[in-house]
């Protein structure tokens, strides 16, 4: 018998075996047999060594021909095992499954609020580095080379010298280098702190910082923006206090108050038995800022203040532990959608 007997046994073989196949499985246990690096047509093929070059010719195409017509016919004959496998596993009529979507985590969200609101007292929105410098973060702030926020209980260093912010408040510094009063900003911006984290505290959380410039600019311009924000962030019927407090860069210095949530003023563990929660802090620029960043005080005045965030939402939203926000917990981020 020929090569070319040989190649049409083959192929009248393998075509009966596809057309009989009754599954995945022994198609492709056909495709092995005949068409596989050890099948019969492969074996065919190695002998075309031994034939003449016009033997080789007729033989090779025959075999080339073969093959493909094998594979012609068995990617049909899959196609069909396919399609009856999906026909007879899925319901078209079944309803579709939708992915779940995500929002916006709860402290982004308190930011926005936060930002709109004095954004539309006019307030204008600046970003600033997490990585800041001594100069920043302090000396131009007005803090003295021995101030506890430069020792190492507080501050975060890092390579080079410089440091992760402690607040938001170096934007301020570097809006002030570029731009002449008036000016009014507001500085969202996460910030760090190298203390244990508990209810109320964590190394790394979120400010808002603002602060406005100009002249003739009094505490009762601060007192006026901050209370009409308090108002709105809260509720009209807020009950909050001015007390007066200390900052290095600012002079007066004040802290806001309102009463605690948890225990309604009466004095729980959240508020250290006070029965009010300080939500930020305050007071006219000082003076020597002003003259680090190249501005006369006997011109200009200024207000600033600083808030977290975190607290913000725990008052707002009657969260009684910092450590809810950084859980990644999905039963509580989804209470905020």
């Amino acid at each position: 018998m020929s090569l070319l007997d040989d190649i049409n046994h083959i192929n009248n073989q393998a075509k009966e075996r596809i057309s009989n196949a009754d599954s995945l499985d022994s198609l492709n246990e056909a495709k092995v047999k005949y068409l596989g690096r050890k099948g019969e047509l492969t074996a065919v093929l190695k002998e075309l060594k031994n034939l003449s070059v016009d033997e080789k010719k007729s033989v090779g195409a025959q075999a080339n021909r073969c093959r493909q017509e094998l594979e012609e016919l068995i990617a049909t004959a899959a196609g069909k095992f396919s399609t009856s496998k999906t026909d007879s596993s899925f319901d078209y009529t079944l309803p579709g499954t939708s992915s779940q979507i995500g929002v916006v985590h709860i402290i982004n969200q308190v930011i926005d609020e936060i930002v709109n609101i004095f954004h539309g007292m006019g307030f204008e929105i600046a970003r600033g580095p997490d990585i800041e410098t001594d100069y920043y973060n302090f000396e131009a702030l007005n803090f003295p080379p021995d101030h506890p926020a430069r020792d190492m209980q507080d501050t975060m260093f890092v390579e080079g010298g410089r440091i992760l912010r402690t607040h938001t408040t170096p934007v301020q510094v570097r809006k002030l280098e570029e731009q002449n009063p008036p000016i009014k900003i507001i500085v969202p911006g996460r910030t760090y702190r190298n203390e244990a984290i508990s209810t109320r505290a964590h190394i790394a959380f979120h400010q808002v910082d603002g602060f406005l410039v100009d002249e003739g600019v009094s505490m009762a311009d601060m007192k006026g923006v901050l209370v009409a924000f308090c108002k709105s962030f809260f509720g009209p019927d807020l009950k909050l206090k001015f007390r007066p407090s200390f900052f290095p860069f600012t002079e007066p210095s004040a802290e806001v108050d309102v009463s605690c949530f948890l225990c309604k003023g009466k004095g729980c563990q959240l508020c250290k038995y006070s029965g009010w929660l300080e939500i930020l802090g305050c007071g006219m620029i000082d003076p020597n800022v002003l003259i680090k960043t190249g501005h006369d005080p006997e011109k200009y005045t200024g207000y600033a203040f600083g808030m977290g965030v975190e607290r913000i939402a725990m008052l707002k939203y009657k969260i009684n532990d910092i450590r809810h926000f950084f859980n990644n917990d999905i039963r509580f981020l989804r209470q905020f959608k």
